[in-house]
This record gives C-alpha cells, sequence and structure tokens, in this order.
C-alpha cells in the first residue's frame, strides 16, 4: 500500500485540532497505518524549535522565522514522515509548506521565489490531500479570544491573518485537485463530516 500525507491548513480557529482526531480515527478503521502529526514539531528538534518560534518572548525576524520553520520540516521530513511514507502509513500533519507560503508569504510579505526554492530543496514533496478549513477571519479570532495565553503569531492583528487567509484560498484555487476548501464556520460536527466525506472521496480515487 502506498503512504499518503495529508495536510490540514487553516487559520487560527479553524478547529483543526477536532478534525485531526476524527480523521485519524476514521483512517484507523481503515486498518492502516496511521500517523497524526503537527508542524512546525513533530520530532524532539522540532518541539524545540517550536517552543522558540512561539514564545512570545523572543523577537524573532521575518528570515529567521521562515528558515526556522524549514529547519523544523527538514528534521520531521527526515525522522518521521518519509519513513512512514516509505513503510505504507498514512500521515495526517497539522500544517505543512502551505503554511509557509501563507503565513511567512503573505502574512509577513516575504519572496515566494524564496519559499519555494527552500520548498524545493528540502521538502522534494507534495500532500495527495489539503484539507483547508476556511473560516472569517474574525469568527476565527473570536473563538481563540478565551484562551488564557496567546502564542507569539497569534498575537498578530488582524489584517495579517486576513492576508493569510487570502493567501490559503488563492492556493486553493490553484491546485484543485489537490485542496480540499471546508466551511469550518459550520457547526463542529458538521466540518468533521464534510472533512471525512473529503478524505473518502479522494481516497476513492486513488484505489
Amino acid at each position: 500500500m502506498k503512504g499518503r500525507l495529508i495536510t490540514i491548513e487553516g487559520g487560527e480557529g479553524a478547529g483543526k485540532s477536532s478534525v485531526m482526531a476524527a480523521l485519524r480515527s476514521a483512517i484507523a478503521m481503515r486498518g492502516v497505518e496511521v500517523l497524526q502529526t503537527r508542524e512546525p514539531g513533530g520530532t524532539e528538534v522540532g518541539e524545540a524549535i517550536r517552543a522558540v518560534l512561539l514564545d512570545p518572548v523572543h523577537r524573532i525576524c521575518a528570515d529567521s522565522e521562515l528558515l526556522l520553520m524549514f529547519a523544523a520540516r527538514a528534521q520531521h521530513l527526515h525522522e518521521l514522515i518519509l519513513p512512514a511514507l516509505n513503510r505504507g502509513a498514512w500521515v495526517v500533519c497539522d500544517r505543512f509548506t502551505d503554511s509557509s507560503y501563507a503565513y511567512q508569504g503573505a502574512g509577513r510579505g516575504m519572496d515566494t521565489a524564496l519559499i519555494a526554492e527552500l520548498e524545493r530543496w528540502v521538502v522534494k514533496l507534495k500532500p495527495d490531500l489539503t484539507l483547508l478549513l476556511d473560516v472569517d477571519t474574525h469568527v476565527g479570532r473570536g473563538r481563540t479570544s478565551g484562551r488564557e495565553f496567546w502564542d507569539r503569531i497569534e498575537r498578530e492583528r488582524s489584517d495579517f491573518f486576513e492576508r493569510v487567509r487570502t493567501n490559503f484560498l488563492q492556493r486553493a484555487a490553484l491546485e484543485p485537485g489537490r485542496f480540499r476548501v471546508i466551511d469550518a464556520s459550520a457547526a463542529q460536527e458538521d466540518v468533521v463530516r464534510a472533512t471525512i466525506d473529503a478524505l473518502s472521496r479522494a481516497s476513492s480515487e486513488w484505489s
């Protein structure tokens, strides 16, 4: 069986955690090995980088942020994702390279050609399926307003997240064969059902 890489993308408050758990269960019920992971993170090195990236005490420039993201991703691919795919497992990953284009590219205004070059050098693969949980920026921010702690990126202004959302939707429009856009403003059970349906349709095309 061929391994598959399934990524979950979206802005703040889109509800990725609930969807991740449901996808993992749905894949496991097929009798397929499934690895659930996240970016930045997933490995000991990646989690250490994540802690630096998200800690609001650090004043990290855009160049450093981008390079740290790809450093964590390189370790993630080498240590977890590629070995899992090679043994036929399905990997469900909370964020992947699309987030670099959205957050560091559109959000920070970094040159997308540089991101593309890093993608070619470090990543060398595209997800088989990307589920984009799309929600109005103000709705998503409202969902996170009750959190006791906002990380360094969550503390950005609303216009930053508007640019992120726009970029995600633009990328989805450019690659409709890979992306499935899910209305994440719906009730949680409806969002989960829509993502499971999208996975089922995609997996029927793979078989």
